[in-house]
Formats: structure tokens, sequence, C-alpha cells
């Protein structure tokens, strides 16, 4: 069952299409990846999604509900996590999440179990009664994907949940996050420019220009690199790729000095290749295709810290929201 569904979305500023008539669905209880460089259309998307824009044409439904003629209770049925903290460092760990109770209008009656639960599940209630401006960066995260849980929602929007984080407290996040979908029965809708941390998606979708320009799963997207990349150092690159092309019939390319080429049966061919180019190979790599690898193909792009918006401009697109409220 999809908790979100997005049909044909069009997004448009002046002549620009930010969105180009998108279509997607996002099945309840995932992990889904949302990725894209800097003006992809990315963050206008999310933007719709938590009605903090409104669309051209098209339809966006979070919960069965319209996000364009039922703002309120989209709203109810989304959590967000911004990539800057905006957690209030004077107050305690319990307190931040308290508070947040209060503002979406917990019944009073829920809140302590509720608030427990949550310091409980993020590994925080033995710090509950410090202050957060004593807390690092990964405890900090872990409270702010906490707070985001206590109203129930049943749709989380994580914004590059990890960034600036060290690799410990990157491990211990994703293992909040990975359990939250089954033990929180939420539905996780994040980005990330960490490729890696994509591999936990049950499906991702990749937008480009405005447009969708793949969607599936971790290994279907990997499986249209075309196979395993194996990178050649030789003396003669020119005649290595000759004998390549009368070997194995394929066209190795050449970059940076190096020789590249794909084969489905990388760990085969390479004692092939070895024994067909005999005292011409210097050295040999293997390596599986990765999602940068499938970004880098479809967008021409790799993904890096400046390229990726992210939800990252949610919180100026909620000021101007307020603004003209």
């Amino acid at each position: 069952m999809s908790v979100i569904s997005v049909q044909n979305l069009v997004k448009k500023y002046g002549d620009i299409n930010a969105v180009d008539g998108i279509s997607f669905e996002v099945d309840e209880g995932t992990i889904f990846g949302f990725l894209g460089p800097n003006g992809a259309g990315k963050t206008t998307t999310i933007n719709v999604l938590c009605t903090l824009l409104s669309a051209t044409s098209g339809k966006a439904f979070i919960n069965g509900y319209d996000c364009a003629e039922k703002p309120s209770e989209v709203r109810k049925s989304i959590g967000i996590v911004f990539q800057d903290p905006t957690l209030d460092k004077d107050l305690t760990a319990r307190e931040n999440l308290v508070f947040h109770a209060y503002l979406y209008g917990v019944k009073k009656s829920d809140i302590k179990p509720r608030v427990e639960d949550a310091l409980k599940f993020v590994q925080l209630y033995e710090r509950r009664n410090d202050l957060v401006k004593k807390f690092s960066g990964g405890m900090k995260r872990r409270l702010e994907v906490a707070r985001g849980l206590i109203h129930r929602p049943r749709v989380l929007f994580l914004d590059e949940p990890t960034l600036g984080l060290d690799p410990q407290s990157r491990a211990n996040l994703w293992e909040v996050i990975s359990e939250m979908p089954k033990k929180h029965k939420v539905t996780i809708f994040m980005t990330t420019h960490y490729m890696e941390e994509a591999e936990v998606c049950n499906r991702i979708a990749i937008i480009d220009n405005g447009k969708i320009i793949a969607g599936g799963s971790p290994d279907e997207l990997k499986k249209t690199v075309g196979g395993d990349v194996i990178s050649l150092k030789t003396t003669d690159n020119e005649r290595s790729k000759k004998e390549i092309k009368k070997l194995f019939d394929i066209d190795a390319e050449e970059k940076g000095g190096e020789l590249y080429l794909t084969s489905n049966r990388g760990d085969a061919c390479i004692p092939e290749l070895i024994r067909g180019l005999a005292d011409k190979v210097l050295s040999v790599k293997l390596q599986r295709p990765t999602l940068n690898d499938v970004f880098l193909k479809l967008t021409g792009k790799a993904i890096r810290d400046e390229e990726i918006s992210g939800m990252g401009t949610i919180k100026e697109e909620v000021r101007a929201y307020r603004r003209r409220r």
C-alpha cells in the first residue's frame, strides 16, 4: 500500500519547470531515498509534499490526503528532521520532546509514555534530564529523530541525517533509522549524499533537471551500469585496447592513463586478461558497481557535498510560509 503518491507533478517558476511531470509511489513501512544534484527539483518536490509549496499541476498525496486540499491533515501525518539543528539547547532532552508533543496536540496522558519510549529507542533515556547543549552532534541528531516520532507520523522526512557526524555516530544513527519502519510503523523519506548509506533504502528515485530518470531498488539500479568495472595499467594502452577487443569483443576506454572496461563476470575475466595481455599488464583492479557509478552514468555528475541540497532550504520555506499566514 502506498503512503505517498505523486502523480504528474509540475512546479513552474515563470518559464522554468523546476519539477517536470514526475510520478512515483512510496510503499508504507519502507525506506525511500530521493537523490539528485543541486537544482534537480528535489527540494521543490519535497516542499510540495510537506505543504510548503503549491504545485502548478498534478497531484500529491500523503497518507491518503491531498497535499493541496488537506494540508492540515498532511502536516499531522508527517515529521521532519532538518539538516540544521532545531533543538532548544537550553532545555533538557525530555523537555524538548514534551514541548514538541504539546505543539502537535498529543493527548496529555500519552505524552510521558511516548517521550520515554522515544528516548529509550534512540538510547538517550539515561541522559533525559541533561541539557541539550551538553550533547554531542550524534546525540543531538538522535534526539531530533526521537522528536520526529512523538506525534506518531506516518512519514518521517530525513534531510541528510548523518551529515557532519563521525563514523561511529553515523553507524549508531543508522541502526536507529533502519529499525524505525518496523518498530514505529513509519515510512522514511530521506536524502543523503553518502551513497553507501543509500544502500539501506528499499527503493530509490533519482531526479535530474526536474525529471525522475531512474527508480528501483539499489541492486536493480546497479545492474544498469553494465557489470563489474575493471581498470588496468599497462605498458602500451593502444596495443592493449586492440588485444582486449580481439579477446573479449569489448571496447576499453582510456581515462587518466588507465584502461577501463565492464564485464558481467569480472572475476573470471581478470585471469584471461592477464594471460591475453601477457607482460603488458602493470596492475589490475576490480570494482563492483556502486550507486555512485549509477548516479554518474545517469546524470554525468558525481554527488558532492556542495551539490546536494536535500531539504536544506525547507527551513527558509517554513519561515516564508509563516510570514505569508
